[in-house]
């Protein structure tokens, strides 16, 4: 198990991945991540024939000064593509009103492969990001 946070307010831009800036819980050799960087590598070291990952994602996300009120959104990526069933929607009623969101999803990664995950922002414009949360659990 390991567990990547970002207490800070930070601004993502449309398509970027929010960035994880500690780690509370370190993972073991399959569950790997850079301090400040938005991707977590899962690596499938397994005898068996795929390694399953439970990856939960917990935040507050909001529309910045200066944005458009409109639905904003934040999704789990695997491999660079956001996983739709993940998606994360709010329409604030004004600029900073901060909503919780929150997502879970399994990822299953071939034995001898690997595959990256991300919080992606899956909004129409840049939005800000505070308290981001993201745990990542060796189911099999």
């Amino acid at each position: 198990m390991s567990e990547f946070t970002a207490n800070a307010l930070q601004t993502v831009l449309q398509g970027e991945d929010v960035a994880f800036t500690e780690t509370p819980v370190c993972g073991t050799k399959c569950i790997v991540h850079r301090q400040g960087s938005g991707v977590v590598k899962l690596r499938g070291i397994t005898n068996q024939c795929k390694a399953r990952f439970l990856v939960s994602y917990s935040g507050n996300i909001q529309i910045p000064t200066g944005g458009t009120v409109e639905a904003i959104s934040l999704a789990i990526a695997i491999d660079g593509e956001p996983l739709q069933s993940t998606r994360m929607i709010v329409t604030p009623a004004a600029v900073e009103n901060l909503f919780n969101v929150s997502a879970q999803a399994y990822v299953d990664v071939p034995c001898g492969c690997c595959s990256t995950i991300a919080v992606q922002n899956t909004s129409g414009q840049t939005i800000e990001v505070q308290n981001s949360n993201l745990i990542v659990v060796r189911e099999a």
